[in-house]
């Protein structure tokens, strides 16, 4: 568990998820433009993902989430499906200090890369998981994951794939 300062006086606690932390994580969806996912969603990513997701906290209130999975088929690649942080709270690097705790912790010591879709217009994810690889001096490399036309309907964009590492271990670690 990291505990880290925010702004001069509020601090952040960065841990798992537990089951009473999907109702939060799902409120945190309501009042932003994330995909909207059923409750049931971050109740089951809490109970069989939890090391692989991050909670953010300011005094017991989650401010912030990570839900991630480890895909079966590629054991060194952490894919972070949503980020979502509290728009009260934005601005103050708790979503890059979350996906910092994601690959720091034990689970992942093997993991190389991180991934995640997002879409074209969405500057905001983009600019975190840029700014996230730079941070740790690795490579961010963009491209198509799942095309326009795979969608149903014609609201959904593209999603690009953000694919950033390899990650230096010592670096991360030191």
């Amino acid at each position: 568990m990291i505990t880290e300062t925010v702004e001069s006086i509020e601090e952040v606690t960065l841990t798992k998820p537990t089951l009473e932390d999907g109702k939060s994580m799902w409120k945190i969806v309501n009042d932003t433009s994330l995909d909207q996912n059923s409750t049931y969603k971050y109740i089951m990513m809490s109970e069989f993902f939890s090391e692989t997701c991050v909670i953010a906290k300011i005094k017991d209130k989650t401010v912030g989430f990570v839900t991630a999975f480890i895909p079966p088929e590629d054991p060194q690649v952490v894919f972070v499906w949503q980020v979502g942080v509290d728009p009260n709270q934005r601005g103050k690097g708790i979503a890059s200090k979350m996906l910092t705790e994601l690959i720091e912790r034990d689970n992942c010591q093997s993991i190389q890369y991180l991934e995640a879709t997002v879409t074209p217009s969405n500057e905001a994810s983009q600019s975190l998981f840029k700014g996230f690889a730079r941070y740790h001096d690795t490579n961010c490399e963009i491209s198509e994951r799942f095309p326009y036309d795979l969608f149903p309907s014609d609201d959904h964009e593209a999603e690009l794939n953000f694919r950033i590492g390899p990650f230096n271990r010592d670096r991360i670690s030191g």
